[in-house]
């Protein structure tokens, strides 16, 4: 191929110079490589981005229940829907439906009873019937004792977070310190877990997130002296809330109860009328044992109001019911997940509404 073109080119220099040269008209014109073309501009189009939609307020609720919705209600549903008639069978079966899921004995015996009572009245007709009045009476029940944290005109407004290991307390305190702090509100925490290895540690990092000082001693320091530095401090520095960690070892053991009171004794003396708030963190996975924690803290400890965690990953939900009810205490605060916005204010219509609803 190499010999052809050159004897091309030396033959075409001997044409030229002998005057053989081909006429214009002859020669043949080449076409323009497409590499030499001017560039034809295509015209830019921006690929339509689809807008990313976050699940409402309420489907993450019901997302955040659904191993109770599918464990309470689906039962329920497998049991009532499309019976054409209601009878005392049909009750029996609920009831242990209902006390297997963690409502509770006392609750639901309440529950039954009126539900027979409704029955004895005709109201009952079909399987609809007994599942819109279980629904009703449920929510009675947790609309009777039901209010709001209010954090009202006290300065500082003192919180005393109380509960034991394990149960999501410390998360707990700074899920709120985030929520508190978006409000506008000063803040301040006091790591008086003293014994717990790691638990300031873990204090101060939520502090940190949310741009909290964190009032903290050695570990194994006594509770009651970080009590008393962080109420001096919450006072000098004119904080709007103070939030205390406290410990959480076995609630069987009556040194920790002694100590809580001990707690509170210090607080009120520095900051007389607080603990404004104490709020008792239960697990909500902890089924019937959140009870019996919610008893003993009750009485040595004067709770005030409860936050049940971690209810999206139990189908033991039911203890939501079960803890407001037979203790007369408000439930302030659910957890349906690990963000800090899956700490909500507990609202009885939402939480009875995300359980029910198809």
């Amino acid at each position: 191929m190499e010999k052809q073109e050159k004897k091309g080119f030396f033959r075409g220099f001997i044409d030229k110079i002998s005057g053989n040269a081909p006429a214009v008209e002859d020669m043949v014109v080449m076409p323009v490589a497409p590499q030499d073309a001017p560039p034809v501009l295509e015209p830019v189009v921006t690929p339509s981005v689809e807008p990313v939609i976050k699940p409402g307020l309420f489907e993450r609720l019901k997302s955040g229940l659904k191993k109770t919705k599918d464990g309470l209600i689906g039962r329920i549903d497998a049991l009532v829907l499309g019976k054409k008639e209601i009878n005392a069978d049909t009750l029996e079966e609920l009831e242990e439906i209902l006390i297997t899921s963690d409502i509770g004995v006392k609750t639901t015996v309440e529950l039954i009873r009126t539900l027979e009572q409704r029955l004895g009245r005709n109201e009952l007709k079909d399987g609809e019937a007994l599942r819109q009045a279980l629904k009703d009476e449920i929510l009675s029940r947790l609309t009777a004792h039901h209010s709001l944290l209010e954090i009202g005109s006290h300065n500082p407004f003192v919180l005393l977070v109380i509960g034991v290991n394990g149960v999501g307390k410390t998360t707990t305190i700074g899920k709120l310190a985030s929520r508190f702090t978006a409000d506008g509100k000063k803040v301040l925490l006091a790591a008086a877990d003293t014994f717990r290895a790691a638990a300031a540690e873990q204090l101060t990092a939520w502090g940190d997130r949310s741009g909290v000082n964190v009032i903290r001693h050695k570990e194994g320091a006594d509770p009651s002296a970080v009590v008393f530095d962080a109420c001096k401090a919450a006072l000098a520095r004119q904080v709007d809330i103070l939030i205390i960690d406290t410990a959480g070892r076995l609630h069987t053991k009556v040194n920790l109860m002694e100590e809580m009171k001990k707690i509170r004794r210090v607080i009120d003396r520095e900051i007389p009328g607080a603990p404004h708030e104490t709020l008792l963190v239960v697990d909500a996975a902890t089924g019937q044992n959140a009870l019996s924690q919610a008893k003993l803290f009750k009485e040595a400890a004067h709770v005030s109001g409860i936050a049940l965690t971690k209810l999206d990953g139990t189908a033991k939900g039911g203890i939501v019911v079960a803890v407001s009810h037979e203790f007369a205490l408000p439930v302030r605060f659910i957890g349906v997940g690990e963000t800090i916005d899956d700490l909500r204010d507990f609202d009885p219509q939402e939480f009875t509404d995300a359980l029910f609803q198809e």
